[in-house]
């Protein structure tokens, strides 16, 4: 695969969007995006104004890595404070490398083809701002994170949703609709394994379809894994990249924000072949050029030590899905599995409630209680607008509390 030649343009915290009729355009400034308030700031000031517990954002309340505080206040005091090289400090880039060696088999030049960014959300923009254009397409599973569609427009590109099939408890590839979304205009499929919002961990068999697809129509797969060390119940995690014929045009995507409960830090990583991770340098240097000098070093030795403490943290986040599983459940609302990430997914409707988005909104006085309406991340046709999202990256005591408000609430 080769990175198109870059072009000037024309996470999951708090954020201004579109406006909810998905406008482009405004009055006096056709060219532009018309801003509105999102209905994730929306929820948050719901939370906010009726002290509600929010399991609304993915803005965990869990404790990070005492060595790795240390470190990075340390290093902050002795002056580490000036910008990093472009490319992130070489031990980083070296972390990374092996990381992804010694997890998934995966072998990475740490000068080229890592590149350090400004977290995910960063290294996904940066990605389809280089690698597509004015006309081209995008290709990515729906619901999905709302930077997706956001990143394609910057570019000019058309991001085409292809929905996941809702199977039994969980959720699935539809093989048909993949292979229909694919035109001559695609460029890029984003892949988002595991998955925001529904959990979901795709299947060696249905990455293989992706990759089949990547091949045979030559595209570039963008592949975003935050959340690779937060998978459970046996799951596994497997990278796209590592299947046959994909190391040569995939761009793998993760950052230290969900592994370590620091997502205010924005420090994350690209691997991938040469010329695509130059492409993507290429843009990011007139996005932030660079960033997180006290955090790179002390992320290196983390990242070089990261099992004791991921096996930790699925355990504590595994728990948590848990005890708010049962607790929706005794509340009366149908909650759908998730193997991985931070989210529950749930079917309001035997509370009376065919429409997500009205739920969410009349929650926080019912039950004192804020979540997200899975339509907020729906980019076509919402088959299943009953959908809820809850999050479980809190303190316990916050989930015990909202679940004994949400049976309390049960209008049952």
């Amino acid at each position: 695969m080769q990175a198109r030649d870059t072009h000037t343009p024309g996470g999951d915290g708090p954020r201004t969007g579109t406006d909810s009729t998905g406008s482009t355009g405004g009055p006096g400034s056709p060219a532009g995006p018309a801003i509105g308030t999102s209905i994730f700031t929306e929820m948050t000031e719901l939370a906010r104004r009726t002290g509600s517990v929010n399991l609304g954002q993915g803005v965990p309340e869990l404790d990070s890595p005492p060595s790795l505080l240390r470190d990075v206040s340390a290093a902050v005091l002795a002056g580490n404070n000036q910008y990093p090289p472009a490319f992130g400090f070489p031990v980083l880039r070296q972390a990374v490398a092996a990381h992804q060696h010694r997890r998934y088999g995966l072998t990475y030049e740490p000068d080229g083809e890592v590149l350090v960014t400004t977290g995910a959300t960063e290294a996904l923009a940066a990605a389809l701002l280089a690698l597509t254009g004015p006309g081209d397409e995008v290709i990515a599973f729906d619901p999905c994170y709302d930077a997706y569609p956001a990143g394609a427009r910057l570019s000019g590109a058309r991001l085409v949703p292809v929905p996941l099939a809702m199977d039994g408890d969980g959720f699935a590839l539809d093989d048909h609709a993949l292979r229909a979304a694919v035109t001559g205009r695609t460029r890029v499929l984003l892949l988002n394994s595991p998955h925001n919002p529904t959990g979901k961990v795709f299947t060696p068999v249905e990455l293989e379809l992706i990759a089949e697809v990547c091949r045979d129509h030559d595209l570039t797969a963008v592949t975003d894994e935050v959340y690779e060390h937060l998978v459970y119940d046996g799951a596994r995690h497997v990278p796209l990249a590592s299947l046959p014929g994909m190391r040569e045009r995939t761009l793998t995507v993760s950052s230290a924000g969900k592994t370590f409960n620091v997502t205010g830090w924005k420090v994350g990583w690209v691997s991938g072949p040469a010329p695509l991770v130059a492409a993507v340098s290429s843009v990011k240097q007139f996005l932030t050029y660079a960033s997180g000098t006290p955090y790179q070093e002390a992320l290196a030795r983390m990242l070089d030590d990261v099992e004791p403490w991921a096996e930790e943290l699925r355990g504590i986040l595994t728990a948590n899905r848990n005890l708010l599983t049962e607790g929706l459940t005794r509340a009366g609302l149908h909650t759908y599995r998730a193997d991985a990430g931070y989210f529950l997914q749930a079917d309001v409707r035997p509370w009376g409630y065919r429409d997500g988005t009205r739920f969410c909104r009349e929650l926080p006085e019912k039950a004192g209680v804020v979540a997200i309406p899975t339509s907020a991340f729906q980019q076509g046709a919402d088959t299943a607008p009953w959908l809820v999202r809850f999050s479980f990256c809190r303190h316990p005591g916050s989930l015990r509390q909202a679940v004994t408000q949400l049976t309390a609430a049960h209008p049952g």
